[in-house]
């Protein structure tokens, strides 16, 4: 038998020792600061995970799966992923406090070794950590879609959403498709200064397929190596990632060289987000590489998220034709048939206007929301939500919150107007993200989609396919969904007769 000393030295004991008084200055730590009493502040509750892996996520409609347990265990839960804590949030108030009053401690991503670091090369946006990078990124996309700058966007919207309604017209069967080309121009022309006319052109095929790719491999849970970081260096593991980096990357180089180009060669060239950024690039402090991944992923995600929000507005016409028709007499009221209605008149359509924001509500186009990184301790009706957990704002749980929205399921537009009929200022469903990692580009997603749906009720009677009923709830999956096909009639409603439609559009201004 060892003597006390050597016992008391021996490595097992040292260990537990060392484990007992990290315990108890823990719990020392919890009582005595910021003020806290007992009891502590504990994680939220959440269904008890596997030893090892942790909690089960589905790959696919996680949203959902995520509101089935907000109603089980509250507007905050937890969830585990390998050693990582990931806390989700499913209720308005709860987000509000938690995203935005502490947008400052929220403001982060966590890693992502899969889609942050290897498929996007640690350049996209997105998925930008906080630091000098995230600062430099932001700066550079903030000054060209600030809300100020928007009437310089007015003439590429009202154009192409012209065109949108002429496509109708042409080939009512392929709305979605005209929705993509509308949404795929405008964007196409704000970052690199071309008009392209089809959804089917190459260029605009290439950089969609780079967007869905993101979406897809983004899913919470499809990637192990995010909770177990020694899977990366497997062998092959990550290949599928790697090649797909390679490919987008050298897409978006190329987009920006013919940009790069056209200046060296003193061309005509109109004003782009491409031609900004190499004008400023050493005041920027930005590579050629986060250049062209800036300009890129700024049309995917745009071009994505829009045509999406817009079909998902004519799912909701079809289907709630009391609440087309109000928009439909506020337009008849303010602009009238023989003038078409513009992104300047948004202030004076305030039906219209809650007609989108309850579009981006009922089915929202990012509807599990990105994931956040905590970069400290915060602690929330007595839940301690810890520093470097994974907060996810569960965009669908928020926007059907039972305490803000009245039977959530319903398409109520009304609920965003105040007795005054003005839009109501209090009241959010935080569709494009929270605090600092709202999307850059919402203002102009929301001008897109606010002209598309006030020109497609000025013109059309939208109704069902007697022979084809919508889905409501039938969407493509990834973290940008689509709607899948489906039917609708445009019947000419200004006019006796789709030509005369376009003949009142031969005069459309913005």
């Amino acid at each position: 038998m060892g003597s006390i000393v050597e016992i008391v030295f021996l490595p097992q004991i040292i260990a537990v020792l060392a484990f007992c008084i990290t315990l108890l200055t823990f719990i020392h730590y919890r009582v005595t600061c910021s003020g806290h009493r007992l009891p502590l502040p504990v994680l939220p509750p959440g269904p008890s995970g596997r030893f090892v892996f942790g909690n089960f996520i589905p790959t696919s409609s996680a949203h959902l799966y995520f509101e089935s347990l907000t109603q089980q265990y509250g507007p905050i839960f937890t969830l585990r992923q390998g050693f990582n804590t990931v806390i989700v949030i499913g209720r308005l108030r709860a987000a509000a406090d938690i995203m935005e009053k502490e947008g400052l401690a929220t403001v982060d991503r966590p890693r992502s070794i899969a889609v942050g670091d290897t498929l996007s090369g640690g350049m996209r946006l997105v998925m930008t950590p906080v630091g000098e990078q995230f600062r430099k990124f932001r700066r550079a996309i903030h000054s060209h879609l600030r809300p100020q700058i928007l009437p310089d966007y007015a003439v590429i919207i009202a154009r192409n959403a012209k065109q949108h309604i002429i496509d109708i017209i042409n080939d009512p069967s392929n709305h979605q498709g005209h929705a993509k080309r509308y949404a795929a121009s405008v964007v196409m022309e704000i970052a690199y200064g071309k008009q392209p006319k089809l959804y089917t052109d190459p260029e605009i095929l290439a950089i969609n397929q780079c967007s869905r790719t993101f979406g897809l491999n983004l899913r919470p849970g499809l990637w192990m190596v995010d909770a177990y970081p020694i899977l990366r260096y497997i062998p092959g593991y990550l290949k599928e990632l790697q090649d797909a980096h390679v490919s987008e990357l050298a897409l978006f180089k190329r987009l920006l060289y013919e940009v790069q180009t056209k200046m060296k060669s003193k061309a005509d060239l109109p004003a782009s987000f491409s031609r900004y950024l190499l004008e400023r690039q050493s005041e920027l402090g930005l590579s050629d590489s986060e250049i062209a991944y800036l300009a890129g992923s700024m049309f995917g995600a745009g071009s994505d998220t829009t045509a999406s929000a817009i079909s998902i507005s004519i799912i909701a016409a079809a289907c709630y034709p009391e609440a087309q028709r109000r928009v439909q007499d506020e337009l008849d009221a303010v602009i009238g048939r023989k003038k078409a209605p513009a992104s300047k008149d948004q202030d004076m359509l305030p039906q219209t206007m809650a007609f989108v924001l309850e579009t981006f509500r009922w089915r929202p186009v990012v509807p599990g929301g990105i994931a956040h990184r905590t970069t400290r301790d915060i602690i929330w009706e007595n839940y301690l939500i810890p520093k470097g957990a994974t907060i996810i704002g569960n965009t669908w749980s928020i926007g059907r919150d039972p305490n803000f929205f009245e039977d959530p399921e319903s398409f109520n537009p009304q609920r965003w107007l105040a007795e005054d009929g003005r839009i109501k200022q209090d009241l959010k469903s935080y569709s494009f993200g929270f605090g600092r990692r709202v999307c850059p580009g919402q203002y102009m997603a929301t001008s897109s989609v606010f002209v598309n749906t006030a020109l497609l009720q000025w013109a059309f009677k939208i109704s069902p396919d007697p022979a084809a009923p919508i889905d409501k709830m039938a969407f493509t999956d990834g973290v940008t969904t689509h709607p899948l096909p489906f039917n609708v009639n445009f019947k000419p409603r200004i006019t006796s007769s789709m030509d005369a439609i376009k003949e009142l559009l031969g005069t459309y201004e913005i």
